[in-house]
């Protein structure tokens, strides 16, 4: 069982920073990607940022610039800094792992941990 941990959410005003944590299991980072989603209410789950297996990042256009994914491999953390917040970046943050294998792809998350930018 895959144990994911998120911690670091709140409320803040738009322009402040933040920044996000992910506790990960032993070998989080074996996983072939890991990194971050977030549902806003009313929409789809998306992507935010992932890391994959070889240490490429990868963002979504809505937060190339003010967002950065990091690791740390041998504490099994995962962090998202996040600068120059929104209120578009109002939602429920995931921390996610995944796994490729036999054709198929396993996903695990966390709990997710809430972000609120006020106006």
């Amino acid at each position: 069982q895959v144990h994911l941990v998120e911690s670091g959410g709140g409320l803040v005003q738009a322009g402040d920073s933040l920044s996000l944590a992910c506790a990960g299991p032993v070998g989080f980072f074996s996983m072939d990607v890991v990194g971050w989603y977030r549902q806003a209410p009313g929409k789809e789950r998306e992507l935010v940022a992932t890391i994959g297996n070889g240490g490429i990042t990868n963002y979504a256009d809505s937060v190339k610039g003010r967002f950065t994914i990091s690791g740390d491999n041998a504490k099994n953390m995962l962090y998202l800094q996040m600068v120059a917040l929104k209120p578009e970046d109002t939602a429920v943050y995931y921390c996610n792992g995944g796994v490729f294998s036999g054709g198929e792809w396993s996903r695990y998350w966390g709990q997710g941990t809430p972000v609120t930018v006020s106006s």
